[in-house]
């Protein structure tokens, strides 16, 4: 940037329309975009297989059952998908200790005034539409993270029902320890329907937060999606940082009219 582009920058400022200086922020860790990408490939695939196991396609029926195991892929399918998915959200939850500040557990509860506010200004902006858009967060922002912290309450409640449901069928350590959940929801046809339920639940956060993420690169312009593939944002320079530009590039004119 020449000294002369830094004269005009000013001049824009005192008109009060400066263009906006943007710095690359690493917001998003390795671990954290792995784990975004394998939970939405195995929801994907526990959703759809989940799916066909409580609604089998008909036409599968055709042929007599030892001539296909196609109804046995989709059981193996899901069930694997669950265990992914399970030790993957265990992952989450270390990382949410040990990682960087747009990682950790205390962004996803609104337990600030400032957090409260962000809240507010985003239901305006995303759903009221009676504004432009608030502060823009570089992180999640505080009505984001916490329906993420939600999602990973009903995370929960979906895993505890979907083992309760296989235990009747496994032998297996892990199932077995969630038996007890079948008699407490009045037998299996409880536990199913609150499996499904919590499906549906799924299905509807993917809409929307496909929706809302294509929004917010749309109009804050900021490589919302891409961070999610590299981690990088692209975040509003500081005024300090400015400041310190402008001197920097107006060193070398002073030293020309020497």
């Amino acid at each position: 940037m020449s000294t002369q582009s830094v004269k005009v920058r000013d001049v824009f400022k005192e008109n009060g329309s400066a263009p906006v200086e943007y710095r690359r922020v690493y917001v998003w860790e390795l671990p954290v975009r792995a784990y975004h990408w394998i939970n939405a490939i195995a929801l994907t695939l526990l959703i759809i297989t989940g799916y066909l196991i409580g609604a089998p396609i008909r036409a599968f029926y055709a042929s007599e059952a030892y001539q296909q195991y196609w109804f046995g892929w989709v059981r193996f399918i899901h069930f694997a998908s669950a265990y992914v998915y399970v030790f993957n959200f265990a992952a989450r939850i270390y990382w949410g200790f040990v990682g960087n500040k747009y990682a950790r557990w205390n962004n996803f509860f609104p337990l600030t005034k400032k957090q409260r506010q962000e809240i507010v200004d985003v239901l305006e902006t995303d759903v009221l539409q009676v504004k432009m858009h608030g502060e823009i967060s570089t992180g999640h922002n505080s009505l984001a993270a916490f329906i993420y912290f939600l999602t990973f309450v009903a995370f929960v409640a979906q895993a505890i029902t979907g083992f309760a449901l296989y235990s009747s069928m496994s032998n297996a350590w892990l199932p077995r320890m969630f038996t007890w959940i079948v008699p407490i929801m009045g037998g299996e046809m409880g536990v199913r329907f609150w499996h499904h339920l919590l499906m549906w639940f799924f299905v509807a956060f993917i809409v929307v937060h496909i929706y809302l993420s294509f929004y917010h690169d749309y109009i804050e312009g900021r490589g919302t999606i891409s961070s999610i593939v590299g981690g990088w944002k692209f975040d509003r320079e500081s005024p300090e940082g400015l400041a310190k530009v402008c001197k920097l590039q107006e060193k070398p004119a002073e030293v020309d009219k020497k």
